[in-house]
This record gives C-alpha cells, sequence and structure tokens, in this order.
C-alpha cells in the first residue's frame, strides 16, 4: 500500500501514463483461444493494424497476451507464449511507439518483453509463479497485480469464499503488495485488478462491484476488466458479440468506483463512455 492516494503519473518505460483521470488498455490477444477474439489478431500484420486502430479510437495502452486465461485455459509453455509476443511487442513499440503492457505471469517473457520496449507488465498471477517477483523488479516497469484462486483450468469450479469477497479479494491484494515490496518493486510501481471472471461466481462479480471502494483503500490504482465477460451474458442473457451495452454500463460503475484503467475490447465506444461518466463525475466535484 501507499501512504495517501495513488499515484497519478506512472513511469512506464519512456513513457508516462497520466492517471488523473481514467485511461483505456486496449485488449491485442495473439492467441488461438481466447474467449471472444482467439485467432483473429495472430498473424503479426493482423495485430498490428488492430492495435493501430485501438490507439486511433483513444487506447492509452496496448495489453499483448499470449497466453488465453479464460476458464478452462491449458497453460502455455514459456517458450511458446515468448514466440507469440514478443513480435508483436517488438513491432508496437518500432512502428506505432505505443506503450504496451504485456499480459503474462512468464518470467521469461517478463524480461525479453521490457528488454524490447514494454512499458507495463500485467499478471493475472500476481508474480505467483517462481522467478516472477524477481523477473518484475528487475524489469523497472509497473506491474499490476490481480486477484485469482487456482489456475484458469479450474477457477470456476465452485468457487468460494468463506469472507464476503471484497474482503478476500483486498486480503489477497495487500498480502500480493506486501510481497512485492520485500522483493524491491517500489508501491508508485504497482497497480491492481479485483480480477472480475476471475474464480468468482456472478453473485461474487456484481457484489465486488458493488463494494469496490472496499479496494480503494489500499491506496493503489485501480485498473478492471469486464469488457465481454460471463458475467455480463448470465446477468443479460446475450453472447459474446451482444455484450458491448452491458459492458459500458459495467465500465461507466467502475469508473464511479474509482477504477483508473479498464481494460476492454471495444475500444471507442468505452472511451466515449468512460470520458462522459468522467465528465458528470468531475461535475460534481466543482464547489
Amino acid at each position: 500500500m501507499s501512504d495517501g492516494q495513488p499515484a497519478t503519473m506512472l513511469h512506464c518505460g519512456r513513457h508516462r501514463l497520466d492517471l488523473s483521470y481514467p485511461r483505456v488498455m486496449g485488449i491485442l490477444n495473439v492467441t488461438p483461444d481466447s474467449f471472444s477474439d482467439g485467432g483473429r489478431h495472430v498473424a503479426l500484420d493482423d495485430a498490428l493494424r488492430h492495435a493501430e486502430q485501438m490507439l486511433a479510437e483513444g487506447a492509452a495502452i496496448i495489453d499483448v497476451g499470449g497466453e488465453s486465461t479464460r476458464p478452462g485455459a491449458v497453460p502455455v509453455a514459456p517458450q511458446q507464449e515468448l514466440d507469440r509476443v514478443a513480435p508483436v511487442v517488438e513491432a508496437l513499440v518500432r512502428e506505432l511507439d505505443a506503450l504496451v503492457s504485456v499480459d503474462t505471469s512468464s518470467p521469461e517473457v517478463m524480461r525479453e518483453s521490457a528488454a524490447l520496449g514494454a512499458g507495463m507488465l500485467n499478471d493475472v498471477r500476481a508474480l505467483r509463479r517462481e522467478g516472477a517477483l524477481q523477473a518484475a523488479a528487475h524489469s523497472g516497469l509497473p506491474v499490476c497485480l490481480m486477484h485469482m484462486l487456482g489456475e484458469p483450468g479450474d477457477m470456476q469450479v465452485a468457487p468460494h469464499y468463506e469472507v464476503p469477497v471484497e474482503e478476500a479479494v483486498a486480503d489477497f491484494l495487500e498480502a500480493r503488495v506486501a510481497a512485492c515490496l520485500a522483493s524491491g518493486l517500489r508501491p508508485e510501481r504497482l497497480l491492481l485488478d479485483p480480477g472480475f471472471g476471475f474464480a468468482k461466481t456472478v453473485e461474487h462479480n456484481l457484489r465486488l462491484l458493488h463494494r469496490m471502494d472496499r479496494l480503494q483503500a489500499l491506496k493503489l490504482p485501480l485498473l478492471v476488466g469486464m469488457s465481454r465477460k460471463s458475467m455480463i451474458g448470465k446477468v443479460l442473457e446475450r453472447p459474446v458479440e451482444e455484450r458491448l451495452p452491458g459492458g459500458l454500463a459495467l465500465a461507466a460503475l467502475a469508473v464511479e468506483r474509482g477504477a483508473r484503467i479498464l481494460r476492454v475490447h471495444d475500444v471507442g465506444p468505452s472511451v466515449d463512455a468512460i470520458n462522459m461518466t468522467w465528465a458528470v463525475l468531475q461535475e460534481g466535484c466543482d464547489p
């Protein structure tokens, strides 16, 4: 945890990310099996064009992932993940000068991505793989720690919490922050992700969003990802391709509850919804 308020300027390699207002992180999956867009951006040129479009629509960060973490997903060998991710990171940095986040739990991928110019690390396992803490600390980059119990392959098998879910998530993240600080990661390099859809029922997800102020008490920037997730499908009875309106509603609520980075598939509509929400919230701050 940090003293006072979350940092408003994130130092991401050669980029600076202003978090005094909410920003959008565009999802770029370079996997064949991600839940909503698997296989669409595997080719390097396709990945570049999609990233270019997201940047044009207002994305501040491009989050590149080479290992699917959808429910039931099978882990990918580090070398296979690196073969998918490294050419994309290198091209995004070289050709688009993009602020690139790498969605990985692998120390090897963290090290190579940092060397290629990535500006952020985003780990769904909160640096719990062997060597990940050390790799992240050595990278010098900001790191997002996400809450998840178990592994993607089994995380949705009857998830259960002995305490209210917001308390369980806060306690887990607080412990991971302590581990990071002990390994030399300074608090101004840390972000937190509640892990919506990871080891959580629909009821857990809804309560967690409703009580997200509990996580604000940790005084670190919050990153939230609910785009196209099954919680929307189950509440609204919508397939993946019809979940955008529900996702925009959730993004607006997350901003109202303190989120500073929204990880989304549909960048343009999300930027509009988030900016409109922020304009209303700022009006409420006037004396």
